[in-house]
């Protein structure tokens, strides 16, 4: 049964360090070495928990100005998942669409001015791209090949603002959805995260 967006809902309420700005990506087929060599990776101390990872990613972020910044991988089935806290580099298809070469490339991100993109490419090729704000906004190949999914999944497509804002958390089921990937608080608390730090600009 396909999750939906209330079914994250506890990612604000449990980790709010990072629930206001993020980036979570998922990559199939690629380890996490695989993943870091294609995007030109510094390998880092792994850490345990996201608390951590969040700790030490504002640290980075302060100590070169935002040049590098730190990202937290993890094994998960035959997907590695990419965690940037305060990141984006997951949506920038500059880099996202040569590195998505021969994989599916998922990604979901928000910031602290709730500015979001969801991403899904296949093999450098863009599928499908929006603000989960305002879903009904898309582009790439296939724009509407999950419209039927999104609407179940709970992103909100009438004029009227919901009374509760889902679409951040609905980011997580369609990523979901596409992976088979759950992300859980499990998976964020327990996780020894092998880590990197990557050149931005």
């Amino acid at each position: 049964m396909t999750k939906t967006g209330a079914d994250y809902a506890w990612f604000e309420n449990n980790f709010p360090d990072i629930a206001e700005a993020y980036c979570f990506t998922l990559v199939r087929g690629l380890s996490p070495d695989e993943l870091m060599s294609r995007l030109e990776g510094r390998s880092e101390v792994p850490l345990q928990g996201i608390a951590a990872v969040v700790e030490a990613a504002f640290a980075q972020y302060d100590l070169e100005e935002g040049d590098r910044r730190l990202v937290a991988m993890t094994t998960v089935g035959t997907w590695t998942l990419l965690i940037e806290p305060n990141g984006y580099l997951g949506v920038t298809e500059d880099r996202v669409l040569p590195a998505s070469v021969g994989t599916s490339w998922i990604s979901h991100f928000v910031n602290v001015n709730a500015v979001g993109t969801f991403l899904w490419a296949e093999d450098q090729v863009l599928r499908l791209c929006f603000d989960p704000m305002f879903p009904e906004d898309r582009w790439g190949t296939a724009p509407d090949e999950l419209l039927d999914v999104m609407e179940r999944i709970g992103f909100h497509f009438e004029e009227e603002s919901p009374e509760t804002d889902l679409s951040s958390p609905a980011a997580f089921a369609l990523a979901e959805h596409l992976t088979g990937v759950a992300i859980t608080p499990k998976l964020l608390q327990d996780t020894t995260f092998a880590c990197a730090t990557i050149q931005i600009r």
